[in-house]
């Protein structure tokens, strides 16, 4: 009879403890729609704020107002203000804080953070009229400027951070973590788990964490969005969101992990035997190999967010 080869299915066929899927790291780009070309600056300086001529000086204004709200925020509620200096890792820096709110328990803010980065921004430029009168355009560039973190613990989805641009058009960043939100939401429902530092070691019901895992998704992270944009200070307020200028969310970064448990150390070696295996197969059929590609490690991805290494393949 003849014999067929051990497929990675048959290795994992019985030997697995836990096998489970999840997002893990979400990177959202935070944006207001209707101000994102200079026709639509114009028309949020003068028809909606009032003012007769939409000068660029009104940025630094709605700006300082900005910081100095976060400013009167963080003394108001004893939280601490880190400046983050030239090559600082942030979350690092920022660990021993969320470290004390997780202990303090609830939803707090553990740490504001203040950094100078390259943001996409509006820049003003005088322009002639007929009458003579003063009047701008307007047009994004990459410029220096402040920007604000708000490192988060949050009781949904543990440590968490929102980061704004002091300077319009006001981009925004979130960055929140699949895996931290299922833990949570496992211990609620009463599932018992052992916790990796980014996933789970083993469960004692993998279906019911399956199907929590599923569960997350566009309502739970808008929650999450609303839950902090009515708490933190921020550069738009509430009569801007009755006009329509308000922030909406895309997908930036967004990391699906599978973790696989196996019944034994020999298991999971045989799997990543097999594993090669196939993938020198592939690379022999397609012609891929290190060498055709330059024969280094990929570099980390643009956009990671600070202090997160690139994700790799399990």
């Amino acid at each position: 009879m003849a014999s067929r080869p051990v497929t990675v299915n048959d290795l994992l066929d019985g030997h697995v403890g836990l096998d489970v899927e999840c997002l893990d790291r979400i990177y959202l780009n935070g944006y207001v729609p209707n101000l994102q070309v200079g026709g639509q600056v114009v028309s949020f300086l003068t028809r909606h704020l009032g003012f007769p001529i939409p000068s660029p000086a009104l940025f630094d204004r709605i700006g300082t107002r900005f910081r100095q709200a976060v400013a009167n925020y963080a003394q108001a509620n004893g939280i601490p203000v880190v400046r983050f200096a030239k090559g600082d890792r942030k979350i690092e820096v920022m660990r021993p804080y969320l470290a004390a709110a997780a202990a303090a328990g609830g939803s707090r803010v553990a740490a504001i953070g203040v950094a100078q980065e390259f943001a996409s921004v509006f820049t003003g430029t005088a322009r002639d009229t007929p009458s003579g009168g003063p009047w701008f355009s307007f047009a994004k560039t990459d410029r220096r400027v402040s920007c604000v973190y708000f490192y988060l613990w949050d009781e949904d989805f543990g440590p968490a951070f929102m980061k704004v641009c002091s300077y319009f058009p006001y981009p925004m960043k979130i960055w929140v973590n699949g895996h931290e939100w299922a833990k949570r939401q496992a211990a609620a429902t009463g599932i018992g788990f052992t916790a990796l530092s980014n996933g789970f070691a083993d469960c004692a019901d993998p279906a019911g964490l399956q199907a929590i895992c599923d569960r997350l998704g566009e309502a739970q992270i808008a929650a999450f969005a609303e839950r902090w944009w009515s708490r933190l200070p921020l550069p738009l307020n509430g009569t801007d969101r009755a006009a329509g200028y308000w922030w909406e969310l895309a997908m930036r970064q967004v990391e699906v992990s599978r973790t696989i448990v196996f019944d034994a150390p020999r298991s999971g070696r045989a799997f990543f035997e097999a594993l090669v295996a196939d993938n020198s197969t592939w690379a022999a059929r397609t012609g891929w190999s290190s060498s055709s590609a330059g024969g280094s490690a990929p570099a980390p991805r643009a956009g990671s967010p600070p202090g997160c290494s690139p994700a790799g393949s399990t």
